[in-house]
């Protein structure tokens, strides 16, 4: 039978094992989430940027060019 003292330690190691597991999963949580901001923002940036390029490309060079501009080139 277990004594006071060794329920008591088991349970501490128990406490004590419970706390770092709680521990890594949120360093985890704290990494992946960093990650998700940064790829989130290189998408949105990826994105403006070919906003930018088929609007510059559509006003100099596509049909939303003026007939000078046409004519130019």
């Amino acid at each position: 039978m277990a004594t006071a003292r060794q329920r008591r330690e088991r349970a501490e190691r128990e406490r004590a094992r419970i706390y770092r597991a709680r521990t890594q999963v949120h360093e985890a949580q704290i990494g992946r989430r960093r990650r998700d901001n940064i790829v989130a923002c290189v998408v949105a940036g990826v994105v403006v940027l070919g906003a930018i390029a088929g609007q510059t490309a559509f006003y100099t060079v596509g049909p939303g060019a003026t007939e000078q501009q046409v004519e130019a080139e």
